[in-house]
């Protein structure tokens, strides 16, 4: 069997298993019960200065 059919086949059958287990995976961490206070924080971010800008960390004001 030449190199080309053996990786061919591979590819066919156990990497696309391994990546749809990787992608369930992925989508069952997300939807886990205690991420939702995680991702409530981060879509909150753009909100948190409303009156004025963020203070810059490597800013220095005069």
């Amino acid at each position: 069997m030449e190199t080309y059919s053996l990786l061919r086949e591979i590819a066919d059958s156990w990497v696309l298993l391994a990546l749809f287990i990787f992608f369930v995976g992925v989508i069952v961490f997300v939807m886990r019960p205690g991420s939702s206070k995680t991702y409530r924080n981060v879509a909150d971010i753009p909100f948190r200065h409303e009156d004025k800008p963020a203070p810059g960390g490597d800013a220095k004001e005069a």
